[in-house]
């Protein structure tokens, strides 16, 4: 953290986020003492968490993949977090140079960082902004800039849905995005499952919760209607490791990792 260039003005360091404490679960090194000690109370209650959250990155890697060779070349990545490796820009400009990236958070961190680490690269930007308001986001001057929305997008929601509750509608707010979308246009997801979770996950859940706003995970079947009537990509909603993995078998002993899936728009 030398020189802690990554900081940002109106930094809440007494109250941990989100994507501050994921990156502290992924080894990350742009986090604050109250998003390490919140990271490891919930590691403790849930041991396999840290390996979940890797796995969650393990699926966005082979989704953007995925997505960039089957010619899409727009992406939305909303509550994107701090960039560690693998970002989006990095998977699909590799396969396609041309792919264009608009990384969307609300986390001061997370979006100078963001920027910081996108500075020359012409074709992908970060934009501080609440996911909630898909008026906003679609209407920013850089995001108009920088995606064409006549044209096929990919929105991505990674472990991001289940940070709001029922009564914000989250199937509503990715119908309301969806809406906006080119026919051949993509929705990808992962979200917190609840099924048959062990009592010390549940209390890794409420505490996660009380301490960065609301954390609600929700059942596989819940999860499913968020994609509303889009049909889903093969093999559908599955455990992370068995969407498209990079072997045939998913490796052994692998956590629950929750469900996650692609859409695409007919």
């Amino acid at each position: 953290m030398a020189g802690q260039s990554w900081w940002a003005d109106g930094v809440d360091v007494s109250r941990p986020s989100a994507a501050r404490v994921y990156d502290v679960h992924l080894g990350g090194s742009h986090n604050f003492r109250v998003d390490r000690e919140l990271a490891e109370e919930s590691a403790r209650l849930m041991p396999s968490l840290p390996a979940v959250l890797r796995e969650n990155r393990s699926f966005l890697r082979r989704v953007v993949d995925f997505l960039a060779r089957s010619g899409v070349t727009q992406f939305l990545d909303l509550g994107s977090g701090i960039p560690t490796i693998g970002n989006v820009h990095e998977i699909a400009q590799r396969i396609n140079p041309e792919c264009r990236v608009v990384y969307v958070d609300w986390d001061l961190v997370a979006v100078a960082h963001s920027q910081a680490i996108l500075r020359g690269n012409a074709r992908a930007v970060a934009i501080r902004a609440d996911f909630r308001e898909p008026g906003y986001v679609l209407a920013h001057h850089d995001v108009e800039r920088l995606l064409d929305l006549s044209r096929p997008v990919a929105v991505l929601f990674f472990a991001v849905l289940h940070f709001l509750p029922d009564s914000d509608d989250p199937a509503g707010l990715v119908a309301r995005y969806v809406r906006r979308l080119a026919s051949g246009s993509y929705v990808a997801l992962s979200h917190a499952c609840d099924d048959d979770i062990a009592p010390t996950t549940e209390e890794a859940a409420r505490i996660y919760g009380e301490r960065i706003g609301g954390f609600h995970m929700r059942s596989k079947s819940d999860v499913a209607g968020l994609f509303g009537d889009l049909p889903l990509v093969p093999p559908g909603l599955v455990d992370l490791t068995e969407w498209r993995p990079d072997s045939n078998a998913p490796p052994a002993d692998h956590p629950w990792t929750g469900p996650g899936g692609v859409a695409r728009k007919p």
